[in-house]
């Protein structure tokens, strides 16, 4: 499910500063990277299951692997996790409105502090 209306999508700024506020609002990159794209993620473990907030970024330039980059953020996502099968992103699952409601404020808490450093 797309996190709507968040001002995320398509933010570009220095890979330092993003995971500097992705941490502060504990969404981990937890190497999840490669040499294009990036990863943040927050994990969600309620009595309904296990879920993941995950912001996908896209190299600009630099290199991210010295993490001397700039990155062009994507629409964050939200997705249950089956085992053993991964991270299921659907229409169709069944979120918690509370876990849509926590989602949509760390996103929100994102935009308003990473805006100030898009490029």
């Amino acid at each position: 499910m797309y996190v709507e209306n968040t001002g995320i999508k398509g933010l570009v700024a220095d890979l330092k500063v993003m995971e500097e506020i992705m941490l502060k609002n504990n969404l981990g990159l937890d190497g999840q990277w490669d040499y294009e794209r990036v990863t943040f993620d927050k994990k969600y473990v309620i009595r309904e299951g296990t879920y993941y907030l995950r912001i996908f970024g896209e190299l600009v330039e630099g290199d991210i692997d010295g993490r001397k980059a700039t990155v062009r953020l994507k629409q964050p996502v939200l997705g249950k996790y089956y085992y053993p099968f991964g991270v299921e992103y659907g229409e169709e699952e069944d979120f918690p409105a509370s876990l849509v409601k926590d989602c949509e404020l760390t996103t929100k808490a994102v935009y308003d502090e990473l805006k100030q450093y898009s490029l």
